[in-house]
């Protein structure tokens, strides 16, 4: 008796699921679906699909780079602080120009009577005026408009560098320390005197892109003719606050000491303590001074 031998049952070859057309034996250690070559992404253990690598990359929270002070830089290069503090100073400006008012009601004075018999000024309890002053520039005078181009300019050039390496807060901190330290001093050398501008602000960037520069090794001789021109310019010419220049200067090398120069173990205490120590001085001098003024009766 004869017998016949069945054929053996057909087999289908596997293809890749993105092109059909390609056959495969790999398979995706995610999904399980066939890959090709050209679908395959290595992952810690075989392969991967297109799909799912771009579905774990969405998952993934991705760590900001570390700037050259070894802090943690912003998320876009983009110089937003830097940016907001022109747009802001420009806008301020814009509102001068449309009332004197806004100048008198938000300068820089210690103790002042204005024209019509009114006693303002920060011992007044006028504190806001340490801070918005720093937003003014004049609109006319021996400036003129050359006063507020000047600073933002030097905004402009120094504030982005600092920024990214500083990173925003930090940048922030110092600028708006630096322009408060300016106002103080003022404030207890002659609080009968008034004044506008970023000028103490711009000068806390001067000095911090000196102690920065040395740190990381870079080249200071221009921040430095710039600043001893500045300077120059500052004790020569009237009308100029020295104060302003002088005590924002201070500040903001001060900060960027302390930023530069923590230790790394320490870093981020010494970065938030230091904006906070900076602050709180300045504050008790303000209170000292203020209570010189207004002796209790």
């Amino acid at each position: 008796m004869s017998t016949e031998s069945s054929p053996a049952p057909e087999t289908s070859v596997p293809t890749c699921y993105r092109h059909p057309g390609r056959e495969t034996y790999v398979r995706c250690t995610r999904c399980d679906r066939y890959i090709c070559p050209e679908c395959m992404r290595d992952a810690a253990v075989g392969h991967q699909c297109v799909e799912c690598v771009a579905e774990g990359n969405r998952g993934v929270r991705r760590a900001r780079p570390h700037t050259a002070l070894g802090v943690r830089g912003a998320s876009s290069s983009v110089p937003v602080v830097t940016y907001s503090l022109i747009g802001v100073c420009v806008l301020a400006y814009l509102a001068e120009l449309s009332s004197w008012r806004f100048i008198t009601d938000f300068m820089m004075v210690g103790q002042g009577v204005l024209p019509n018999g009114k006693i303002v000024g920060v011992a007044e309890g006028e504190w806001y005026r340490l801070f918005t002053s720093m937003f003014l520039h004049q609109r006319g005078g021996s400036f003129g408009i050359t006063h507020i181009l000047f600073n933002m300019w030097a905004l402009w050039a120094l504030g982005p560098a600092l920024e990214q390496v500083l990173g925003r807060w930090r940048f922030l901190a110092l600028y708006g320390l630096a322009g408060l330290g300016g106002s103080v001093l003022l404030y207890l050398v002659d609080p009968g005197n008034s004044a506008v501008g970023a000028s103490g602000a711009i000068f806390g960037l001067f000095g911090a892109f000196f102690v920065i520069g040395r740190k990381l090794g870079g080249q200071v001789g221009p921040i430095v003719f710039l600043l001893v021109i500045n300077l120059v310019l500052t004790f020569s010419v009237d009308g100029i606050s020295w104060e302003g220049h002088i005590g924002g200067l201070v500040v903001g090398a001060a900060l960027a000491v302390a930023f530069a120069y923590a230790p790394a173990a320490r870093r981020r205490l010494v970065h938030i303590a230091a904006p906070v120590v900076m602050f709180g001085l300045l504050a008790v001098l303000v209170m000292v001074k203020t209570a010189e003024l207004s002796p209790s009766i």
